[in-house]
């Protein structure tokens, strides 16, 4: 099921496995949540602005995630 050697821990295969779900979890908020899809321009200078712009949101938001001071909504 992997290429890794077979020395690898259980552990470290279960936690790629699930970083590929954030992965795929943080393109789906990009594309429905921040609007990385929304852009309809033609320059390259506006779209470089707006995605630009959207990847400051998601690293925003991923900071509030991972910050334990942050509370959580109900």
């Amino acid at each position: 099921m992997s290429n890794l050697p077979a020395t690898t821990p259980v552990a470290d295969l279960v936690r790629w496995a699930k970083m590929r779900w954030r992965i795929e979890d943080d393109y789906r908020e990009l594309k429905h949540g921040l609007g990385l899809d929304h852009f309809e321009g033609r320059t390259w200078r506006g779209w470089h602005h707006h995605v630009t712009l959207v990847t400051a949101a998601q690293a925003f938001l991923t900071l509030r995630r991972l910050d334990p001071k942050v509370p959580m909504p109900a």
